[in-house]
């Protein structure tokens, strides 16, 4: 079925609260494990014509925002969501003492019953309130960032649109796209900084209703890590800045020798990877999407096969348009067991990642659509970071047909942009431990941290006055995660270090690493994180030594790269 087929009506609020109490009931009751297994079988289905509902309300949303029908919908989910948490928790309550555990998890695993005990600790009825209000507040963000009209060079255009000028191999109109962009976050800097003042200060009285002492803990448990601490990404944060930052730092100080620019360099100069410009993909947007196909079909039979029906059944909404959310996801809808991937290409080398990237996600949900519990078919967030980000390395076998002569450009920036993305995103995560830790904080104080951070993990960047919003330490008010979901953004960055480890593997024996990929992904989310890696025969990036040596291994191969006759 094509997406725009699919149909949609809001469900009864009512019912859907009645229906879960009396299954939960019926689950009580029950009097053998057949019994209990039909119960628990017929809220899997439930479950899934309900999630699919909300799906497809909060996909047409991010289509267009301006879509009054779909607003208010979304508008009515934000709300229903967090009342109808009650009855999912009364639910799990029932699972967990049910005298037929040991028989639950001898057919379907324990892992369901460990992230149900996560879950529990996350929900009281005292905060629906504010997880309703926690959605206003994110919805509202999504909408401001979806509404920016930035004048340039006689044009306006949305965020998205504007970002291949803020690559523009022309110094001047490069510098000029930043600022202009700066500009409109500067127009907007009010709402933004009130809009996350008043998140910190909810989701802190969120973790203290329920017995914390803050939000951090109660973040860890909402992003159910199941297999890892708040120690475990301490110890990651620091070997990223033992042995990353120096071989980034060394990556951005060659990069200002090929631009002829002095170090450190301006946020503007720093985007440029080549003075000729950055790889832009060859060809448009249906051509890149055919070379999606090229690729998958010469993947394997299942990466073809998958590819195909996105394809054919339209569950790819990829154009950069006005009204359009930006940024790109994955999400899986459920009762038609199809991923759809939503992203806002620009003309960037980014259009192509999110034809590997997000497809990534899509292929592992693929491979996974008809687990059950449906729970099963993700891994936790940072387990699903290793499909999509595994998934652009093996893209390079394509990198001529994406990219025709920027392949080369294409093959170094990308593995650049893999080591340098860690210490940005490990910074993330860094400040937002800061932030809840201390909820007091005024704006101008987290932004003061925020650029002192920048020193810390990007000390190729200069921070001077030049550029607006971005030379003052509030850069991150554009990182969506920040604002609507807190912790999430260590995951890229241990998926990035899981995937560094597959690209050594592709560099030796393209096949060996996709038998890698498979076994690893064909778990779908059976398992922790950590077995995850195990089963499938990886490293842990919460061993030292595994970012260690995927740093010198490959930044010994960006060193003897033959970058000749590119300028």
């Amino acid at each position: 079925m094509k997406f725009s087929e699919m149909p949609y009506k809001r469900p009864d609020p009512d019912a859907v609260k009645e229906s879960l109490r009396a299954l939960t009931e019926r689950l009580k009751a029950a009097k053998s494990y057949e019994e209990a297994k039909a119960v628990f079988l017929e809220k899997e289905e439930q479950a899934k014509d309900v999630v699919t509902l909300e799906t497809l309300a909060q996909v047409r949303h991010t289509i267009d925002t301006r879509d009054t029908f779909y607003d208010e919908e979304n508008e009515f989910w934000d709300g229903f969501g967090p009342e109808v948490e009650e009855y999912e928790q009364a639910w799990l309550d029932a699972m967990l003492a049910s005298p037929f555990r040991k028989d639950f998890e001898a057919e379907y695993g324990d892992l369901m019953f460990v992230n149900a005990e996560i879950a529990q600790k996350t929900f009281s009825p005292e905060i629906i309130e504010d997880m309703q209000k926690e959605n206003e507040l994110t919805t509202e963000y999504g909408k401001l960032i979806a509404s920016a009209q930035i004048p340039f060079e006689g044009g306006v255009y949305t965020l998205s649109q504007l970002t291949p000028f803020k690559t523009d191999a022309d110094d001047a109109r490069r510098l000029a796209a930043w600022k202009a962009e700066g500009k409109w976050y500067k127009e907007h800097q009010e709402r933004f900084d009130g809009i996350y003042d008043e998140l910190v200060h909810l989701r802190d009285a969120m973790g203290r209703k329920l017995g914390y002492d803050g939000y951090t803990q109660l973040g860890y448990y909402r992003m159910g890590r199941n297999c890892y601490t708040k120690e475990d990404v301490e110890q990651f944060r620091a070997a990223v800045r033992k042995y990353l930052v120096p071989v980034a730092d060394a990556i951005l100080r060659e990069q200002a020798k090929r631009l002829g620019k002095e170090y450190p360099l301006s946020f503007a100069d720093a985007a440029l990877d080549f003075r000729s410009g950055n790889p832009r993909p060859a060809g448009t947007a249906d051509d890149i999407l055919h070379q999606g196909q090229v690729f998958y079909d010469a993947l394997s039979p299942e990466t073809s096969e998958f590819f195909r029906t996105m394809l054919d059944n339209e569950l790819l909404d990829v154009l950069s348009t006005e009204g359009k959310e930006g940024g790109g996801y994955c999400t899986g809808i459920t009762k038609y067991e199809v991923p759809f991937i939503f992203a806002n290409f620009n003309g960037t080398q980014g259009d192509v990642e999110v034809v590997t990237h997000e497809a990534g996600h899509a292929f592992s949900y693929w491979m996974n659509r008809k687990r059950i519990p449906t729970e099963y078919a993700w891994p936790s967030m940072e387990a699903c970071e290793v499909h999509s980000m595994s998934m652009e390395f093996f893209g390079w076998m394509n990198a001529e047909g994406f990219f025709g002569k920027d392949a080369r450009k294409f093959r170094y920036s990308h593995l650049a942009g893999a080591l340098t993305f860690i210490p940005y995103g490990t910074m993330v995560d860094h400040f937002q431990h800061i932030v809840y830790e201390k909820p007091e904080l005024t704006p101008a104080e987290r932004h003061a941290e925020w650029k002192r951070l920048l020193g810390v993990y990007m000390p190729w960047m200069k921070l001077d006055g030049e550029i607006p919003f971005y030379s003052e330490g509030e850069g991150w008010q554009r990182q969506s995660h920040i604002y609507q979901s807190p912790f999430y953004y260590i995951d890229y960055c241990l998926a990035q270090t899981v995937a560094l480890e597959f690209w050594a593997m592709i560099q030796k024996d393209r096949e060996n690493a996709w038998k890698h990929y498979m076994a690893y992904t064909v778990q779908g989310g059976s398992r922790t994180f950590v077995e995850l890696l195990k089963n499938a025969g990886l490293r842990t990036p919460f061993d030292e030594t595994c970012l260690k040596e995927v740093c010198e291994v490959a930044s010994k191969w960006l060193n003897e790269y033959d970058l000749t006759g590119i300028e």
